[in-house]
């Protein structure tokens, strides 16, 4: 009998697991049809703004440089004979579909992690509740800084420089849609989740497998890996990749602080 009730509450818990999964696709796939439906304003004004000379990172980094009486490339952007290319007959159907469902999933990001927090917060004890309130706005939070910090940083910087790199005159840059949008998108998601850093520290110190003194003595091993990540997720340009890792490493440092606050939270409890 006790097997059988242990049987019943597996699969309670699976199909509690199913719907929340039906919901959180189901949130994604409506706004991935609002991004759909409006893919031409999408793509005007967000996926190929980087490619307008007077967006508005251009203008700030001119204005900046103009303050020291520098000049500056960003005040000479010049992409008017810079047209994608779409090879393919059904490259722009495709494209937009793609894009629109990981627009989908960076918009209701939010979502998702309500829908996780009420799957697991069943097992969790009263005081582990009140604790973890700000779990998802935090964690929300630090996402959407991330995917600020990727539009009017690294993309603008990226694409000015890939675009206007030439090796020598005899070569002609010519790109595609997919490539473009690739880019753009990769960044998007890549930096946003690295910016999760803190949130994910918090967790595996809760379980026991990470402690600040890991961290501090891993620190230089953590400074290639976020070294390499910043190389995967960004253009092969150093600049952008320096410029991704510098707020990582300080989000690892403030990941430091909040492991050690966690344990010392920990102690309190046990004594």
């Amino acid at each position: 009998m006790a097997e059988q009730q242990k049987e019943m509450s597996f699969l309670g818990h699976l199909e509690e697991l199913r719907w929340h999964l039906v919901r959180s696709a189901a949130a994604v796939f409506i706004l991935s049809i609002v991004f759909f439906v409006f893919a031409q304003e999408v793509y005007d004004h967000f996926l190929l703004a980087h490619i307008k000379p007077d967006f508005i990172t251009y203008k700030a980094f001119c204005n900046f440089f103009n303050l020291f009486g520098m000049d500056s490339a960003f005040c000479h952007i010049n992409f008017a004979d810079k047209k994608l290319q779409s090879i393919k007959v059904t490259s722009q159907l495709m494209n937009s579909i793609w894009s629109s469902l990981i627009l989908g999933v960076i918009l209701s990001f939010p979502y998702l992690l309500w829908e996780i927090w009420r799957f697991i917060s069943p097992g969790l004890t009263k005081e582990e509740i009140k604790k973890s309130r700000g779990f998802i706005f935090i964690a929300s939070f630090l996402f959407f800084i991330g995917v600020l910090f990727s539009f009017y940083v690294i993309a603008p910087i990226s694409i000015q420089f890939l675009y206007n790199y030439q090796i020598t005159d005899a070569i002609q840059n010519s790109f595609t849609l997919e490539s473009h949008i690739g880019l753009v998108t990769n960044m998007l998601l890549g930096v946003s989740v690295l910016f999760e850093l803190p949130v994910l520290i918090y967790f595996l110190t809760k379980i026991g497998l990470i402690t600040p003194e890991f961290l501090k003595k891993y620190r230089k091993h953590a400074l290639v890996v976020v070294l390499v990540l910043a190389a995967i997720i960004t253009p092969p340009d150093v600049a952008s990749q320096i410029i991704v890792a510098i707020p990582v490493l300080i989000l690892y440092e403030i990941s430091i602080k909040v492991s050690r606050r966690v344990l010392k939270n920990q102690e309190k409890q046990n004594n």
